[in-house]
């Protein structure tokens, strides 16, 4: 009967149904195979159940920081101060993107905002320097991916909601494999540079330097609030989220005054569109997990996969394949609902840290989205940069493999992800 769920999940995905239709069909087709005596109604409160979470207010909140930001002045003042420190050195305006994606990253924690944000304004400045098309747009849609581990991260709060993990926990735990990303594609740009004697820029005073600093400061103030904050104590990471969106505005509509308030109904809009369709993702997700639950599906895949007797580092590369694969095809937060329930028997038996294992995910999500066939970042670039799609995923291979070699890092020596964590909160 399992396979009948699946069967209808691809085939309405093939028709082009939007995501939410798959999920909620085969959960209903589920629940009608293996609960014919239930009324329906428990499968609509599943459904609500599954949005009740009160960590899930933080996405919205997320959502509508990234919006005032993108639409401000912040991404530009970050971008300069970083280019004023790294302009001169040999690629130093590749690694400005790399450094400038995790700095907005950490303000927004939307990888698609950074994509636009960052890749507007840095891709025609590294074109113009004698970068290649297909490395500028590779390094700008995988290192957009950077929000994803670098708080906050919406990836990492559906993970801790679905699999009651601390997202408190999450967050900082992202932070170092984040950190060694930015340091890899640095040394990879730095490289790359020198291979096709990419000409540096003029380097900029240390007055020059000052100034950017200042204009950047109140920027740089997201995430104090958001890692120091949570690391302090001080609020929780929802709370974090409404502050973050008293502070854009502020920001945005106060001190710098790039927008109006009455340009806050508008984008408040578009912020709820993006959230239904988030929420509505999960509310399907919520009922199709409690079906697969209820019917022992997780069981029976595990079974069935052999890997009920399988030792930690065999069950973590299980899960690091599945969602490597799965984020390939399918929204990510579509992967994290179904997956998520199906693996966590197994991460409980086999004793590993949630937290890792949710670092883990995060990363294979924050892959998925710079991947081929239907990477969400992918998309982004061809309409934001209006390029092929061939165009677009030319320059990715290398940074993908940069982005594997750091899973491998975190696997093997799981303390870059757990140091934080464990100092924090031992």
């Amino acid at each position: 009967m399992t396979e009948l769920m699946l069967t209808v999940m691809v085939v309405l995905l093939l028709f082009g149904f939007p995501m939410k239709m798959p999920l909620i069909s085969a959960a209903f087709i589920g629940f009608l195979i293996y609960f014919p005596n239930f009324s329906p109604q428990i499968l609509v409160q599943q459904m609500i159940g599954g949005v009740k979470p009160s960590a899930l207010v933080a996405v919205p909140m997320f959502i509508l920081a990234a919006d005032i930001i993108t639409r401000g002045h912040s991404a530009d003042r970050l971008i300069d101060v970083v280019m004023r420190f790294m302009g001169h050195i040999k690629g130093g305006l590749a690694i400005s993107v790399t450094s400038a994606c995790a700095l907005f990253g950490a303000v927004c924690g939307s990888t698609q905002a950074t994509v636009v944000a960052v890749g507007g304004a840095m891709r025609p400045r590294m074109l113009k320097s004698g970068y290649s098309d297909s490395f500028t747009i590779g390094l700008i849609v995988n290192a957009a991916d950077l929000a994803y581990l670098i708080p906050p991260s919406i990836g990492m709060i559906i993970y801790g909601v679905v699999s009651g993990t601390s997202i408190s926990q999450l967050f900082i735990a992202g932070i170092v494999p984040g950190l060694i990303i930015v340091a890899f594609f640095s040394a990879y740009c730095m490289w790359h540079a020198y291979r096709h004697d990419i000409p540096v820029l003029e380097r900029s005073g240390w007055g020059e330097r000052f100034d950017a600093v200042r204009r950047a400061l109140w920027p740089m103030g997201f995430p104090l609030i958001i890692v120091g904050g949570i690391y302090g104590g001080v609020f929780s990471p929802t709370e974090a989220a409404a502050i973050c969106v008293l502070y854009a505005v502020v920001l945005e509509a106060l001190i710098f005054r790039s927008i109006r308030l009455r340009d806050l109904p508008d984008i408040a809009l578009s912020t709820g569109a993006i959230t239904s369709v988030v929420f509505i993702l999960i509310a399907a997700g919520a009922a199709f997990s409690w079906t697969l639950s209820f019917a022992q599906v997780p069981q029976t895949i595990i079974s069935s996969l052999g890997l009920n007797e399988a030792g930690p580092i065999m069950t973590l590369t299980a899960i690091i394949l599945a969602f490597f694969i799965g984020c390939m095809f399918v929204d990510s937060i579509v992967v994290i609902l179904i997956l998520v329930p199906i693996f966590a028997p197994l991460i409980k038996s086999t004793g590993l840290d949630p937290v890792l294992v949710g670092v883990l995910i995060t990363l294979q999500v924050a892959i998925g989205a710079a991947t081929p066939p239907f990477g969400c970042n992918l998309f982004t670039a061809i309409a934001v940069f209006r390029r092929p799609f061939v165009d677009v995923v030319r320059g990715v291979p290398p940074f993908l493999l940069i982005l594997l070699l750091t899973t491998g890092l975190v696997m093997a020596f799981p303390q870059i992800a757990l140091f934080l964590p464990e100092l924090a909160y031992r």
